[in-house]
């Protein structure tokens, strides 16, 4: 069951990257056109249907999965600082999804003063997050 459990984190771990390396880009093009209404609009659907659709059963079926894996092998937690070291990288990586959806609603208000150039930049986050945990879980330096 365990092996079960681990394809189903990873097809949602997959899933909500997806979500995680889209929407930023969607930010980008909604806030480098903010004069063509038209393309705004269907923009905010896409940043809508990603982040509900997507985004936010992808990211709780991977943290429940998560946590299901290590509630069958509690033992886990003595392999070393590595599962420690990725509970901490996910947590941050949580809260930077749930703060693109507080941006995602701003842009949707047509409050939000980012510009395409911060999108930009802030869509490297989760890349770098990504790095880091596939280092941690594979290599478990520590």
């Amino acid at each position: 069951m365990y092996h079960w459990i681990l394809a189903f984190h990873l097809i949602s771990l997959i899933s909500w990257f997806a979500a995680l390396f889209y929407l930023p880009r969607l930010f980008v093009y909604h806030a480098e056109n903010k004069d063509n209404a038209g393309f705004v609009a269907v923009v905010k659907v896409m940043e809508y249907k990603l982040f509900k659709y997507i985004g936010v059963p992808a990211f709780w079926a991977t943290i429940l999965s998560g946590a299901g894996m290590i509630a069958m092998n509690p033992a886990l937690f003595s392999t070393g600082g590595w599962l420690h070291a990725k509970i901490t990288l996910i947590v941050v990586l949580t809260v930077y999804f749930f703060h693109l959806g507080r941006l995602r609603a701003s842009l949707e208000a047509d409050t939000c003063t980012k510009s395409g150039k911060f999108f930009r930049a802030y869509n490297e986050v989760p890349t770098l997050i990504l790095i880091a945990v596939v280092i941690l879980v594979i290599i478990k330096p520590f």
